[in-house]
This record gives structure tokens, C-alpha cells and sequence, in this order.
């Protein structure tokens, strides 16, 4: 077997792991695993609410070029382009230039564009320019998207292969480095021809800082210049990305009219109207009626949500996850909900930055239907939103733990000797394989269910202060909260887990990844970019480096080879707690400072021999570092013009999945 790098797209043997005569691996090149996961329970669901789940489904789908030219404005061109390769090559497909150019397909595919969906830095190419230019010389005209090109093959070419093959241009999609200027080396398409001077003024003319409901300001736009002129592009029915966005109301007004109750009804519509308008104050009414409908067992994210693709945190991505309750599972999240006030009450930050009452926090755990946009192929295992804090404290939270995933990604790693090369010893072993699935569901809900949702900004905060530093820290101080209280007495004083000494699985796989093995994840010599990469070291350091004296966690070697080694798990918890009172204190107050200070030391810089050594070893084990999925195929069953069922099938590859989403569900011009 060959060994894998980051930009290697070498042929990869793939492991099949199968569970219940289910194969979970679909696919694998470069650094990826494509995998499938299931959606139990979708039979037993009423007919209405599967047809609920498939309207919304189409829904998801139709916004994934939205995504692709956000991340960078070349993306749908350099992707249909090799569409075209791919789909009418007439050469030998055996040769090493075409499987490289399939692998850069595939690798375009699963990030969404020409940047690393983690890294963030952009593909290095192993296909030659003369391969590229002469073969699409060849294709037939009509296969390529040359109308944004005065319908010229030459201009098309000249525009994109710089992109591709230029390793200056474009180089970063989101540079979080705050010495340079954010906007003009950060290679997305949220701006265009401005300065982060620029957009600071603009978007600061516009706030209120003393406004108690403050608008999610530039959340839908494109910000770029005209005629010297600022001016924004709002994505909406009658704006920027029109064609996709009518798509996607096209099947949310089909939704509407088979919704479980009038509340869910009200939410689909309230959305439909934001797309038409894109008002944000509409969008603030629609996540309130979206956060308050608890009833629906069916529900679903679709919009512009999360911002970590803008180094300034204030454009949003599309994205949409369809999903519906997992009743059993959810009893563990209710539990967890009621019981919010306590978690506030009781958390070690100062009570100034404290909830005096905790509101509206409903958290289930979900099987997820169908993921598009910015969840996919990549995903999240958790979410809480809204984003907007005013909305939170005034109204809630829904918080959610996606349990199909996280078991997909568990029955995939079954066997693949990970354990046995970084894990200690035995000890630690039987921890994880007994209590490491359970800890890590309950961190996760922990995190998303209260994390998120605990404590509160200062009056005349921004929730932007902290600029690129602010998802960092947001996501240490979720993953903080849940550390600390996966550790509490009353984890198992409720039930959620069955003894004292389960906690200690998740606390061994937090430190071992975010000291070690989350390195396997970026090239040699790299710093770490990507926020949750960042707060899972800035974690991590900070509680071996304070817990030092005490030998709380350390690195030991054995046979030349680096462990992690957790000596007092009860010193390390009240470490936790002392980093959380801090990031709580950064976050309530603003401090951009001590945000900058903890991040650079902690979060960012990587030791390059521990780098190389967890590289090797990884390696040799054959395993992807990143994980995806292909989605389920939803088939409506109809007798004569009567829908009868909707049926669900597992068996669509990756590459027929993405060819096929970029034949029915691409709805953009090349160029936006």
C-alpha cells in the first residue's frame, strides 16, 4: 500500500468495515474517506412526514452551488470544467495526468471548491498545465461553461488555470492571520475589490451598540465595490444567487403544505419570506419561530448560518441539515435541558457573566436525512443555534447531537489499529472501548445542549468583538463547559453515565488528540488554522502546561514513540474549570487582547518533531484523516398522481452522487 500525504492523490486501499451487512466506506483518495451513514427509524415514519423529509431533502440539495461560489468565485467554473473532463475524456483513464485530475475532482467535490474544507489552503494539483489545457482544447464546446467567457474555450482557459495551477494565487480561502489584511488574503467570495478597513467602517456605520436586539449586519451579502461605491449583493429571490434560491423555495412551499402542525408551517413560511426579502430582521423572526417549535418531530436547518468561512465572522455560509427526533435517544438531552439552571448555577465562571435565569434550551439528539451545503460531505456531529446571543438569551437555544453520524463514524473506525498505536495502555483502552462512545455523545451534547447556550455577553458587547479569534474561543468555551461537567458526580446522579470513572474516556481522547493525533490533519510545518483544531489545542496545552509542576497529563516515551499520560483526572478537571472562568471572562467582556494572547500561544504553533512523528506513525496505518458521507436516495413512490410512499436506498456511490447533483441541482452561472 502507498503511504498517504496531504496532497498525495495516490490510489488507496479501502477498508470495508460492515456492521448488520452494511458497508459503510464508499470511497477514498488523498486525505479522505467517504462514507455512508444510515437513517434508522425513516420506515416507521408516516407517510406525511416522509413526504416532509423529502421535499425538505430537495430543498437541501438545491443551494450547493450557492456554497461552491462563496468559497471562492472560480469554483463552479474550474468544477463544471472538470465535469467536462471527467464525463468526456476520451483518453487512457488509467493514465497517472487523468486519475490525478479525478482525484482533484473528487477532492474539489468533497471541500466544496479548490481550498482544503479544513486547512483551508488550496489543492496542489499533480496533473501538468499541458495535460489540462490540452484536453479541454478537445471536449466538445457545448460541455464547457464558457457563456461567462464570451463563449471562448481560449478565455476560459487563461482565466482558470492560473487559479489552478498558480500555488500565490488564491492561496488561503480563510487567513485568520491578524497581521495582514484579513479581507484581501482571504480567497472566499464574501468580498470583493475592499480593504478589512473597508468593511469594518461600512458594517460599524450600521451597528448600534446599544441596541438590545442587534441585526446579524452583512449575515446575507456580498460586500464589494462599484463604480468606487461600496455596495452590498443580498442573496435573495431578485439578488445575488436567485436561480438557486428559487429552487429552494420551489420545494420549502411543498414542505409548508405537508407540515406537521401550524407552528412548523409558520416556520417554513417565515423562511420563504426571508428568501424573498432578505431582511435579517425577518431572519431574526424566523429563527424565533423556528427555536420555540418543539412538537415537530421532523426539523431542519436551511439558510446562511455559520460564519467561519469569513475571517471577520460576519458572512454566513449556506448550509442545511433534515433530520427528525430519535425518541429514545433524546431522553438523555431532556434530562440535560431540565436541568440547565443547575449546570449555569453551578459552572465555576464569575457570576457576572452568569444567566440569571436560562431560557428556552430544548435539546434532542436527531437522526439525520439528508445534509447539503456547508454539512456536506463534511459534517458536524452537533449543532446550536441560532447564533444571534440576544435571540438565545431572550428566547433559547435548540441544540442538537446528530447520533446516526457519530455512529457511522464509530462502526467505520472498528478495527483500524488506531487504539493500539496511540493509546497508552491497557487501562486507557478498556476506558474508550467501554465508556467512549457514551462519553463523547454526552460531551457532545453537553457542549451544543448548554455550552453554547451558557453565560452571557456584558451590555455594550459586541458578540464580534473578538473578531477572528471569536470562533476559537467560542468553540473552546462550549467544549470546556462539556468537559467540566462530564466530569461532574451528576452525570451519573442523573443517568447519564454509569459510573465515575467513565468521564475519564473522553478526558484521555480530548488531550490525546488535541496534544497528538488531531496533527495527523495538517501538512508538515503548518500551523493549525482551522478554530476547532484550535480550541481543541489551545485546550489541551494550556491544561498540560499549568498542570506541569503537578505532572497532571504528560508525554512519556516508549520505544520512540510519544503518549499522553493523565496522572490526576481530578486536578485536570479543576484546570478546565480554571480556563473556562477565563474564556468566559474574554467572551462576557470582550477582551480581544487576552483573546489574541491565549490563541497565538496555545492554539496556533505546532511542535514540528511530535508533528512528524504522529504524521509517520499515522501513515503507516493507512487511516484517512478526514471523514464525509454520501446521503441517502429519497425515491417517491406514486400510484398514478398519488404519492404512496418514499422509499430510501444506500447504494449511490460518491462520484455518481456529486455527477449527479451538479446535473439536477446546479442552477448558477459559472460566474456570480
Amino acid at each position: 500500500m502507498s503511504i498517504l500525504t496531504l496532497n498525495s492523490c495516490s490510489e488507496k486501499e479501502i477498508a470495508t468495515p460492515k456492521t448488520d451487512n452494511f458497508v459503510y466506506s464508499v470511497d477514498r483518495f488523498a486525505d479522505i474517506e467517504v462514507l455512508r451513514y444510515k437513517v434508522p427509524g425513516f420506515e416507521d415514519l408516516s407517510l406525511k412526514q416522509k413526504e416532509l423529509i423529502y421535499y425538505l431533502s430537495q430543498a437541501a440539495l438545491e443551494g450547493r452551488d450557492i456554497l461552491y461560489d462563496q468559497n471562492n468565485k472560480y469554483n463552479l467554473t474550474i468544477r463544471k470544467t472538470l465535469e467536462a473532463i471527467y464525463e468526456n475524456y476520451k483518453g487512457d483513464r488509467n493514465d497517472k495526468e487523468f486519475l490525478a485530475l479525478e482525484c482533484y475532482l473528487k477532492r474539489v467535490w468533497f471541500s466544496n471548491g479548490i481550498h482544503h474544507h479544513y486547512a483551508t489552503d488550496k489543492f496542489t494539483p499533480e496533473f501538468s498545465e499541458s495535460f489540462f489545457e490540452t484536453t479541454v482544447r478537445t471536449l466538445p464546446s457545448n460541455t464547457l461553461p464558457i457563456q461567462a467567457y464570451d463563449n471562448s474555450v481560449e478565455k476560459l482557459i487563461a482565466a482558470i488555470k492560473p487559479v489552478i495551477f498558480d500555488s500565490t494565487l488564491y492561496a488561503k480561502r480563510v487567513n485568520q492571520n491578524e497581521d495582514i489584511d484579513l479581507v484581501k488574503n482571504s480567497a472566499n467570495n464574501y468580498y470583493e475589490g475592499v480593504s478589512e478597513a473597508e468593511v469594518d467602517q461600512y458594517y460599524n456605520s450600521k451597528k448600534d451598540p446599544n441596541d438590545p436586539m442587534p441585526i446579524s449586519w452583512g449575515l446575507n451579502s456580498k460586500l464589494m465595490k462599484e463604480n468606487g461605491n461600496l455596495v452590498e449583493k443580498t442573496w435573495k429571490i431578485g439578488g445575488m444567487y436567485s436561480d438557486a434560491i428559487q429552487k429552494i423555495v420551489y420545494w420549502l412551499e411543498k414542505a409548508s403544505k405537508v407540515a406537521e402542525n401550524e407552528e412548523q408551517q409558520r416556520v417554513i413560511n417565515s423562511l420563504i419570506d426571508y428568501y424573498e426579502s432578505g431582511d435579517l430582521l425577518t431572519f431574526d423572526e424566523y429563527s424565533i419561530l423556528w427555536v420555540k417549535d418543539l412538537d415537530s418531530r421532523i426539523d431542519f436547518i436551511n439558510g446562511f448560518i455559520e460564519t467561519y468561512g469569513d475571517p471577520l465572522g460576519l458572512k454566513a455560509s449556506w448550509e442545511s441539515v433534515v433530520n427528525f427526533k430519535d425518541l429514545e435517544a433524546t431522553k438523555r438531552t431532556e434530562i440535560i435541558s431540565e436541568n440547565a439552571q443547575w449546570f449555569e448555577d453551578n459552572s465555576p465562571v464569575d457570576s457576572r457573566f452568569k444567566k440569571e435565569a436560562v431560557h428556552g434550551v430544548s435539546a434532542k439528539v436527531i437522526t439525520a436525512a439528508m445534509l447539503g451545503g456547508d454539512c456536506h460531505p463534511a459534517t458536524p456531529i452537533g449543532i446550536n443555534l441560532p447564533n444571534a446571543n440576544w435571540i438565545r438569551q431572550m428566547h433559547g437555544s435548540k441544540s442538537v447531537t446528530i447520533e446516526n453520524i457519530t455512529d457511522a463514524y464509530d462502526k467505520a473506525s472498528l478495527g483500524n489499529g488506531f487504539s493500539d498505536e496511540f493509546v497508552w495502555s491497557d487501562t486507557e483502552k478498556e476506558l474508550i472501548e467501554k465508556y467512549g462512545f457514551q462519553a463523547d455523545n454526552l460531551h457532545t451534547d453537553l457542549h451544543e445542549c448548554l455550552g453554547h447556550g451558557s453565560g452571557k455577553l456584558l451590555p455594550g458587547v459586541s458578540q464580534d468583538a473578538l473578531r477572528a479569534y471569536g470562533a476559537t474561543i467560542e468553540e473552546a468555551r462550549a467544549d470546556l463547559f462539556g468537559l467540566y461537567y462530564a466530569a461532574d458526580e451528576k452525570m451519573v446522579e442523573l443517568g447519564l453515565l454509569p459510573n465515575e470513572d467513565a468521564y475519564k474516556a473522553e478526558y484521555y481522547k480530548y488531550m490525546m488528540n488535541g496534544l497528538m493525533t488531531q496533527l495527523t490533519r495538517i501538512e508538515l510545518g503548518n500551523n493549525i488554522e482551522e478554530s476547532h483544531m484550535r480550541n481543541r489545542q489551545l485546550i489541551a496545552r494550556w491544561v498540560f502546561e499549568k498542570g506541569e509542576k503537578d505532572k497532571v497529563v504528560e508525554i512519556k516515551e516508549r520505544d520512540g514513540k510519544s503518549f499522553v499520560v493523565i496522572n490526576d483526572y481530578k486536578k485536570m478537571r479543576d484546570l478546565i474549570g480554571n480556563l473556562l472562568a477565563e474564556i468566559q471572562r474574554i467572551k462576557s467582556e470582550g477582551d480581544f487582547e487576552a483573546a489574541k494572547e491565549l490563541v497565538e500561544k496555545y492554539a496556533v504553533k505546532v511542535d514540528q518533531n511530535l508533528h512528524k512523528e504522529i504524521k509517520d506513525r499515522y501513515a503507516r496505518l493507512n487511516l484517512a484523516p478526514y471523514k464525509g458521507f454520501v446521503n441517502p436516495v429519497y425515491k417517491p413512490i406514486y400510484d398514478g398522481d398519488k404519492l404512496v410512499d418514499v422509499e430510501v436506498s444506500y447504494d449511490e456511490n460518491f462520484v455518481e452522487q456529486m455527477l449527479r447533483y451538479s446535473k439536477n441541482h446546479s442552477h448558477l452561472p459559472a460566474l456570480n
